[in-house]
């Protein structure tokens, strides 16, 4: 029998005393992305933008969990502080533990970021990402083509 899965929102006003810390999502994180992973320091640095540890920025990150406190997904979140240029909230992390893929978790995941954000919500996938699916189902859209010029 699966237990039930419950979602922890973390906020800047409420980190402290999450039962999910900021080390832990890190890690989470950077085992589970798998090929999409950033490095750890680039992912612990997001953290404190969605935490509000970096002035002027902040977010929400999302963590569902087991019963017995187990980490099966999570989401962060940034508010990009400028809604009449491009979307107010970019979703910049989601994972699911492989071996919990397959539950709906990550939607859940994805319902309760776009519940809790405040205004539209961008995120950039990969086109051969096969979460790319669950995104479209959910309402996503592409409307452009990203390009990036590396220096």
């Amino acid at each position: 029998m699966k237990s039930e899965v419950t979602i922890d929102t973390i906020t800047p006003e409420n980190y402290r005393e999450a039962s999910v810390t900021q080390e832990q999502v890190a890690d989470f994180l950077h085992t589970h992305l798998d090929r999409f992973r950033d490095p750890k320091d680039q992912i612990m640095k997001c953290l404190d933008y969605a935490l509000g540890k970096i002035e002027c920025r902040r977010g929400f990150i999302l963590a569902a969990k087991e019963g017995n406190g187990a980490i099966l997904g999570t989401v962060v979140v940034l508010e990009t502080g400028m809604s009449q240029y491009v979307p107010e909230n970019l979703l910049v992390y989601i994972a699911v533990d492989e071996k919990t893929r397959g539950r709906g978790i990550g939607k859940m995941l994805m319902e309760k970021a776009i519940e809790t954000a405040l205004g539209d919500v961008a995120l950039h996938v990969e086109s051969d990402n096969p979460a790319r699916r669950l995104y479209e189902r959910i309402g996503f859209t592409s409307k452009y083509l990203e390009m990036r010029f590396k220096k």
